[in-house]
């Protein structure tokens, strides 16, 4: 670019030297071109003025008219370069005329000799910067400054040289094509932009070419199209290619300037391309205890094509081993995976042969042609033998067995075998855990199963138990089996009622031959039935009616049920109200305030009660008085005592006589004897006796025969009977601290009831006396 940038500027040197003396030759052309125009327009002026009858003839001003002048850009001369020459026609030469230029660029860029009218350019001008100046030119008189010709604009015009390349704007450019493409296929279009002025010259005039990217892809001169240049590229053996394109202006003449873009172009991908198996064969092998859907092997196709033209499905199409293997597709990793679809059996088959393809969903029908998108492998599966458990003849096994059995009845058999080629012996055995209570038993060597007491149907219809066997040697493999057992019935339950065993009757209603209820039992239902008018539940309330039900099982069984037909009463409409005859025994006529009495007499009472009870323990005295806790002793004080027998003023005995006794018979305070025998006059001491011995034995005497007294005496306590008494004191409390004279022996004849003190006393004077 840059040599034909400097070849450039040689050839405008030598066009300047030339047009320097080109220059004068068009001055002189154009005064003349100029003169001319105005001679010819002053002379079609005269012509015109001529042409008016009876008008006066006057020579008109001569004008000037300026259109435009060219300067060429980008000189770089050591001289301000000549653009035009202003000029009057009423310019004599003698300097009376001044030229004087306005308007764009005047006297900066553009200047004017103000005696001649040369216009010349100071500065060096870039058309692609600005193309035209317009300017005002006058022609005014020196010394006065007086217009002599009117104001002419003119413009003065940037002439065009090759000096700006070409330049792709939007690049670099990136483009695709399929794969395969025919010649010729478009790619993309490239376009480049030449800031010359496209109207003048070559300057502008782009053409394009390649230099970089063939012989795979070419460009259209004019328009800058892409196009694929040869046939069957394949994606697979190059997917980018880098080109560079090349505008070119002048036509691409020599001296022209260019500019260039780079173009990345993909190849994008078509299913041209078949999956293919990396084997012929696969090899794979799988132990005969997987369970069914177990993965057994990968296998793998290639397809070099991507995306949806290079998904691969595979499917299997032959062998024998259809129906115990599949394949399924794993679209993400793209592999065929061989799944177990069925069980295996060493012992039965131990190798199968499957045959594998390998497919394109999708075909492009352009190339159709290029053969069977399709590939096809074999897959040989060994079958692995491992120790497996017993298996048994069924899945499952159902018995029947009579209920009430004898212990030791057979149920039934159960068989499993060793499918291994050992073919180890296998022992049986009850899973406790199903028969809790051990109602079964199974021999261990052959699988019979036997009961081992009777069975209830009703009690429990069904057993579900489960058998294992195990394996004698190797791994000890067992295996179970479930079995049902169902127990068969036997008449060995006599009928029953199963509904309710009491009913209710309405009292007074005509039942007569209708049924009263419907009982149902297990073989059947009957209907009882009423044979009399009217009941009533104070005559009787409860009927016990016994049933007989009898089955006809072989033996038949019977057995009698009792039902209970409870009379109650009801209203208009048989709605029962009461079952109950407490309420027809109470009277009917007893009012709701009577009733309020009974209650309130039964408040007062219990009051009275609590009162007497609060009253009693106060005072701590017993609720009840028992016998044992009988208390005969009535202690009479007299603070008043007297001198003794010889004192008869102080003291008068008489006093010591209960006047009940006048009458011979004395009250007990304390019981109420249960008979009353009449006692014998007893000794009444007169009111002037001393005689108190002889009374004192009267009243023992009188306690003793009493029937009606208990085990013990009434003893009146007398603190001092008085000094001179031939009997002394009766109290006790003063023998104990002082010695006495007294014989206790008489207290023997007091009879049993003293026998307590006698033996006290008597004991004592014993002592006495040996002592």
């Amino acid at each position: 670019m840059w040599e034909g940038l400097g070849l450039q500027v040689v050839l405008i040197w030598l066009g300047i030297g030339l047009c320097s003396h080109a220059l004068t030759a068009l001055e002189h052309a154009q005064g003349n071109v100029h003169n001319h125009a105005h001679r010819w327009q002053l002379s079609l002026h005269r012509h015109r003025e001529r042409g008016k009858v009876g008008q006066v003839l006057h020579r008109s001003k001569r004008g000037w008219v300026w259109n435009q002048f060219f300067v060429i850009e980008e000189y770089t001369g050591p001289e301000p370069v000549l653009v035009g020459r202003l000029h009057s026609d009423v310019d004599s030469g003698d300097g009376n005329i001044k030229y004087i230029l306005s308007g764009e660029g005047a006297g900066t860029i553009f200047v004017i000799d103000d005696k001649t009218g040369n216009i010349h350019a100071t500065k060096t001008l870039d058309r692609e910067e600005q193309a035209q100046y317009t300017l005002i030119a006058q022609a005014v008189a020196r010394d006065t400054g007086r217009p002599l010709e009117p104001p002419s604009q003119f413009v003065v015009k940037v002439q065009d040289i090759n000096d700006n390349p070409p330049e792709f704007l939007h690049g670099p450019y990136h483009g695709r094509v399929p794969e395969m493409s025919n010649v010729g296929t478009s790619v993309m279009q490239v376009t480049a932009t030449d800031a010359d002025d496209p109207t003048y010259g070559n300057s502008a005039m782009l053409v394009y070419s390649i230099l970089q990217g063939q012989p795979y892809f070419s460009v259209e001169p004019q328009t800058g199209i892409i196009r694929t240049a040869l046939p069957n590229m394949d994606r697979e053996a190059r997917q980018e290619y880098d080109v560079v394109i090349q505008a070119k202006d002048m036509g691409g003449h020599m001296g022209g300037l260019s500019g260039t873009t780079e173009v990345k172009i993909i190849l994008t991908d078509v299913n041209d391309n078949p999956p293919k198996f990396l084997q012929s064969v696969y090899v794979m092998s799988v132990s005969e205890d997987k369970a069914p859907g177990e993965e057994v092997g990968k296998l793998k196709a290639r397809d070099p094509d991507i995306g949806e033209n290079g998904l691969i499905t595979y499917r299997l199409t032959e062998g024998d081993g259809m129906g115990i293997f599949e394949i399924v597709t794993d679209l993400e990793r793209q592999e065929g995976i061989v799944r177990l679809k069925k069980s295996l059996d060493f012992e039965a088959k131990r190798a199968y042969t499957l045959r594998v393809e390998a497919f394109n969903e999708y075909v492009d029908p352009r190339f159709i042609t290029l053969g069977p998108f399709k590939d096809s492998a074999t897959i040989k599966v060994m079958v692995e033998d491992v120790d497996e458990p017993p298996a048994f003849t069924s899945p499952m096994y159902s018995f029947e067995v009579e209920e009430n059995a004898p212990p030791g009845i057979v149920v039934g058999r159960v068989h499993a075998k060793d499918t291994d080629i050992a073919n180890n012996p296998t022992r049986y055995m009850i899973r406790r855990y199903t028969d809790l209570e051990e109602f079964f038993s199974i021999d261990p060597e052959d699988g019979i199963i036997r009961t081992t007491r009777p069975l209830d149907r009703e009690s429990l219809p069904w057993h579900n138990i489960s058998v294992s066997a195990v394996e004698i040697g190797g791994h000890h493999q067992d295996a179970k089996v479930r079995v049902n057992i169902r127990v068969k019935d036997i008449n060995d339950n006599a009928p029953e009622l199963t509904s309710q065993n009491e009913v209710l009757m309405c009292e007074r209603k005509n039942c007569l031959n209708k049924a009263l209820v419907q009982c149902n039992a297990f073989n059947g239902t009957a209907s009882i039935y009423v044979t009399r008018k009217g009941f009533s539940r104070i005559t009787q309330d409860v009927y016990l009616l016994p049933i007989v039900i009898s089955d006809n099982g072989s033996p038949p069984l019977s057995s009698t049920n009792t039902l209970l037909v409870r009379v109650c009463g009801c209203d208009s409409r048989d709605a029962v109200l009461s079952c109950n005859v407490e309420p027809y025994i109470l009277p009917a006529g007893l009012s709701t305030g009577a009733l309020i009495a009974i209650l309130a007499c039964i408040v007062i009472l219990l009051a009275i009660v609590v009162l007497f009870v609060a009253l009693r323990r106060q005072k701590k005295e017993p609720l009840i008085v028992f016998k044992e806790e009988d208390v005969r002793e009535n202690i009479i004080t007299y603070d008043d005592e007297g001198g003794g027998e010889e004192d008869t003023e102080a003291f008068d005995i008489a006093t010591l006589k209960n006047p009940d006794r006048a009458s011979g018979i004395l009250p007990r305070k304390d019981i109420k004897p249960d008979m009353q025998q009449p006692l014998q006059q007893r000794l009444q001491p007169g009111a002037t006796s001393a005689d108190v011995d002889r009374f004192i034995a009267s009243r023992v005497l009188e306690a003793d025969n009493d029937p009606a007294a208990p085990p013990y005496d009434s003893i009146q306590v007398y603190g001092y009977e008085g000094r001179g008494s031939v009997a002394g004191s009766l109290s006790s409390l003063e023998t104990v601290t002082t010695d006495s004279d007294l014989n206790y022996h008489y207290l023997q004849s007091w009879g049993p009831r003293f026998k307590k003190l006698a033996d006290l006393y008597g004991t004592k004077d014993s002592v006495n006396d040996s002592s």
